[in-house]
């Protein structure tokens, strides 16, 4: 999960004060000081399933595209159909190159007929940004607004309770993937009902300099509610254990959708975009390989980058494990050759030299409580 290596000045957040105050651990991600565990990452991550949680994930981009043609520029770049979206629907997509491979992962927003936003992954801002530009055509204007745009997430069964009693608008009637706009605790922003957890929740988007006050009004106004902040520990715990794909781990230029089981966000019948080609292309030929759940048969825990074998012989290799704290044994997430992807298949994460069993199962590996998921 922790990805930065370089001696490039790591970025911040504004809520970076905050988390050091707060007695974070702060870990290098994506290029940016980020928050990996406050409590603890079993505690945190029990919180969002019992209770309600707040992430920073300000870190995360938002690129815009306005004008006649910034539709026909999102179908152009996005490999699903932006064309049914509503002012205040959310949709999920992915950017491909030519070749088939993932620029990024994203979500689209339709804030108006001629105004679209694209939610970015953090280590993927400057990429994204100059893949959009370059490949967008006609009339759309773009716009980084990253920098001024703070993003919190409050997630978990309480979640909805939290963010109503603090917004001005009845969040009860705001539908998965889907927004509005308002102010909660007296901050104006979107108020989103999406998330990377599972659970029912809300991502609040608001100007950067705003972002203390929310937060600190959401700790003091969930108190009664058992909030806690949570780091990217626990998130990266929790959006395993519903197989969400982590850029750089599980999908990346490497991998197309099809492969990444992706391909329910590929809508081909809509026309050309970018990656079309390759992907139906490989439609036609079959996966060669596919991202399957699996679990270990003992405590052993499975790695990124840590081979998987069937009888003996290398067949993939696990691209996301961890324990898992709400289904209470090791699981993992890894590309296997296609013959091997059934569930139920047996196979073996090859750990320092040892051989774990594991077999491939059906996922989500923890049930979705998202509102009508």
């Amino acid at each position: 999960m922790i990805d930065d290596h370089s001696a490039t000045p790591l970025k911040r957040t504004p809520l970076r004060e905050v988390h050091v105050k707060a007695g974070a651990k702060m870990v290098p991600f994506g290029g940016w000081d980020m928050p990996v565990q406050y409590t603890g990452i079993i505690d945190e991550h029990r919180t969002v399933r019992s209770a309600v949680g707040l992430f920073d994930i300000s870190h995360m981009g938002e690129l815009e595209v306005r004008g006649p043609d910034a539709l026909a520029a999102v179908q152009r770049l996005c490999t699903n159909d932006a064309s049914g979206l509503h002012d205040g629907q959310v949709q999920y997509a992915a950017l491909c190159y030519p070749e088939g491979g993932i620029v990024d992962d994203l979500t689209v927003y339709r804030l108006a007929a001629d105004h679209y936003m694209l939610v970015v992954n953090a280590s993927n801002i400057d990429k994204d940004w100059a893949w959009v530009t370059s490949h967008s055509e006609g009339r759309a204007e773009w716009s980084n607004v990253s920098e001024q745009t703070a993003l919190l997430a409050v997630q978990g069964p309480r979640a909805e309770g939290l963010v109503g009693r603090l917004a001005d608008r009845d969040v009860t009637g705001i539908d998965y993937y889907h927004f509005v706009r308002g102010t909660v605790a007296g901050v104006a922003g979107i108020i989103s009902r999406t998330g990377y957890t599972g659970e029912d929740g809300f991502e609040l988007y608001v100007p950067a300099a705003r972002a203390e006050a929310l937060w600190t009004a959401l700790i003091e106004a969930g108190r009664a509610d058992g909030i806690k902040p949570i780091g990217l520990g626990a998130r990266d715990t929790l959006r395993l254990e519903m197989k969400y794909a982590l850029y750089g781990n599980d999908i990346d230029e490497t991998s197309n959708p099809l492969e990444a089981g992706l391909g329910w966000v590929v809508k081909p019948a809509k026309g050309d975009f970018l990656g079309r080609g390759a992907i139906e292309a490989m439609r036609r030929t079959g996966v060669p390989r596919k991202l399957v759940g699996f679990e270990m048969a003992e405590r052993a825990v499975p790695r990124h980058g840590y081979r998987l074998l069937a009888d003996g012989h290398p067949v993939g290799v696990v691209t996301s494990g961890s324990f898992g704290p709400s289904v209470e044994r090791s699981i993992g997430m890894g590309y296997v050759a296609a013959p091997h992807a059934a569930v139920g298949t047996a196979l073996t994460v090859e750990i320092r030299g040892a051989q774990h069993a594991a077999r491939v199962v059906k996922t989500p590996f923890h049930p979705s409580h998202t509102k009508k998921a």
